[in-house]
């Protein structure tokens, strides 16, 4: 079974940071796209960014981009998610999922597939 927990959420003033986590068992990251996804209240899920667990290859949305990136670290089958000169609109709860692919457009990957083996999210608040 494959099991996905995002970590690092909390309380951030606007202009700050956070790294997000999500770790991973029952799966090789290698054969992944992980994506990150987030829900504010009253809002639909979006898709921020995703990553390419066998080279890297990454996506991110255009609300977001120049302020957060993504990493991995294949010997922790982790997937980080940097976020930095948060802003109050960035206030979500943010989540991790995977979707079983190795090749193919990064993008269209992120945004055309459906994903699975949803963490249980981590929030974060950007106060102004």
């Amino acid at each position: 079974e494959v099991l996905l927990v995002e970590s690092g959420g909390g309380l951030v003033q606007t202009g700050g940071s956070l790294r997000l986590s999500c770790a991973g068992s029952g799966l090789t990251f290698a054969d992944y796209v992980i994506g990150w996804f987030r829900q504010a209240p009253g809002k639909e899920r979006e898709r921020v960014a995703c990553i390419r667990g066998i080279d890297g290859g990454s996506y991110v949305t255009d609300s977001v981009k120049g302020r957060f990136t993504t990493s991995r670290d294949a010997a922790k089958n982790t997937m980080y998610l940097h976020m930095n000169n948060l802003k109050p609109e960035d206030t979500a709860v943010y989540y991790c999922a995977a979707v079983a692919r190795t090749w193919g457009s990064i993008d269209r990957v992120c945004l055309r597939y459906e994903f699975g083996s949803w963490g249980q999210g981590t929030q974060v608040t950007v106060s102004s």
